[in-house]
């Protein structure tokens, strides 16, 4: 079977997980790292060579490599966005990774770079914006729609019919009644039991989840 060569991006413990993953359970063949220029401080990762994300194109061009770039939520997962949009103005495309431990169902609608760790269940009728993290053992119950950069710690459960805005953050172990809209840029505490539409920005802990007045820019 032909397998496709794929950079992460990172070099991180996030990175070295998306890598075993891909390098065990995935038809892609990773052939390197990169990292910002700025960050470079070894020529290898995991047995495999790092280049700066800024001549990527010298050592890996597209199309000839997809990128995947598992980076976590900080700044309310504004800088995956960033690496994810400047990739995808230089021409790359990009792999998703959908562990054969997850639970999903053949109509689910993932987008782009996108990743779904083991033990996840994804339930009929759900849509996945492109850029977005599901961790293991999260729940995705039927029809909710996540739109694109967010990201589903593990343990997190979501009800049916519940739409999530871009670059959500949805904290460990938090339970999220059905048919909640979860605003743009919200982020969710770990545990936190959410029971009411939330704000853009803003940081809801708690069980009932209230918000803190803290922005969720700040929160990490």
């Amino acid at each position: 079977m032909q397998m496709d060569d794929v950079v992460i991006f990172g070099t991180g413990g996030f990175a070295s997980l998306v890598w075993y993953c891909l390098t065990h359970d995935s038809p892609f063949r990773v052939r390197a790292f990169t990292v910002d220029a700025d960050f470079l401080r070894e020529p290898e990762f995991m047995g495999l060579p790092v280049v700066a994300f800024e001549e990527l194109e010298r050592f890996y061009p597209p199309p000839a490599a997809k990128l995947i770039i598992p980076l976590g939520y900080h700044s309310i997962n504004a800088i995956r966005r960033a690496r994810y949009e400047s990739a995808k103005c230089r021409g790359y495309g990009f792999a998703n990774y959908v562990s054969s431990r997850a639970s999903v169902w053949p109509d689910l609608r993932i987008g782009e770079n996108s990743l779904i760790f083991e033990h996840a269940v994804v339930q009929p009728f759900v849509s996945i914006g492109s850029n977005s993290i599901i961790c293991c053992c999260a729940c995705i119950a039927h029809h909710c729609k996540l739109e694109a950069h967010v990201f589903v710690a593990g343990g997190a459960a979501l009800s049916g019919n519940i739409c999530v805005g871009e670059q959500a953050f949805i904290g460990t172990g938090a339970v999220l009644r059905d048919g909640l809209s979860v605003a743009a840029r919200s982020f969710i505490g770990a545990g936190a039991v959410v029971a009411a539409d939330t704000a853009s920005d803003a940081v809801y802990v708690g069980n009932p989840a209230r918000s803190i007045g803290q922005a969720a820019k700040d929160a990490l």
